[in-house]
């Protein structure tokens, strides 16, 4: 199968390196182009040792792009950590369309911080989907879904890294290998069940001292390493990110600094 690959950073490299691997025509490559000064993108730079020419993804919603793009002749695109919209053009190149992957279990936690919200809020479980999108965010119908356990010490870089990354490396090579066979479903995702959730930025990263400590424990795995849970110690930004839960009795107001040890405050 001719397959097109539009995505960035590790995952999309590891996603490209994949489908080489089962034999899968790769004829065309997509990621951030590179900046003068800047670190390469690793999809960029493996698409190119491929034999490739990369393709800016700003490009795909330019005229010129979206026809090198159609131009590759690909029968399936898939779509491999991509953090903005593209045109409908560009999903619709492909003769069978395009596929992508996202770290929840659609139509839960819509949206572009899908892994942090899940560990914030408390669960124990989330997962990944592979679907066809469509015009919205994150509503296309669903091809395939696998599920993973948050353990209760789990960290968004460790259900990330651990969990979520080679599972959805494994995903979508499996999800191409469906489509490849005739037999990759479209399931209609139930949207009265859909939640989304904002991007988990700095202002949600605050760490509110007045909850129970678990849902302050939450908050600081579900910002580690980004965005980074913070709070103040005497005017200043004091970072928080590894931490340790303790369910014992202490003395004083909540947020107060109780003592300063060698491992930690």
């Amino acid at each position: 199968m001719r397959v097109s690959i539009i995505g960035q950073a590790a995952f999309g490299e590891a996603v490209l390196k994949r489908l080489i691997e089962d034999g899968v025509e790769i004829v065309a490559a997509s990621a951030p182009e590179p900046r003068e000064g800047g670190r390469p993108d690793p999809l960029w730079v493996a698409a190119e040792e491929a034999g490739l020419t990369p393709i800016d993804t700003a490009a795909l919603k330019s005229e010129d792009g979206l026809a090198a793009w159609r131009a590759a002749g690909a029968e399936l695109g898939v779509m491999a950590f991509v953090t903005e919209m593209l045109p409908e053009e560009a999903l619709t190149a492909p003769e069978h369309g395009t596929i992508q992957y996202h770290p929840s279990l659609l139509p839960l936690h819509r949206g572009s911080s899908a892994m942090n919200w899940p560990i914030i809020f408390g669960r124990t479980e989330t997962g990944l989907s592979i679907f066809w999108p469509d015009k919205g965010m994150d509503t296309g119908p669903v091809l395939l879904q696998k599920t993973c356990e948050i353990g209760p010490d789990d960290t968004l870089g460790s259900l990330y890294f651990e969990r979520l990354f080679p599972m959805g490396v494994d995903a979508l090579a499996e999800a191409v290998a469906l489509v490849d066979s005739g037999e990759a479903p479209r399931t209609e995702q139930d949207h009265a069940l859909s939640t989304y959730e904002p991007p988990c930025d700095e202002e949600h990263a605050r760490i509110p001292w007045h909850l129970p400590a678990q849902q302050v424990y939450d908050l600081i795995r579900g910002c580690n390493p980004q965005p980074g849970a913070w709070t103040t110690r005497r005017g200043e930004r004091l970072g928080v990110f590894d931490c340790r839960l303790s369910l014992r009795d202490e003395p004083g107001m909540p947020g107060a600094v109780l003592r300063i040890e060698e491992d930690g405050i």
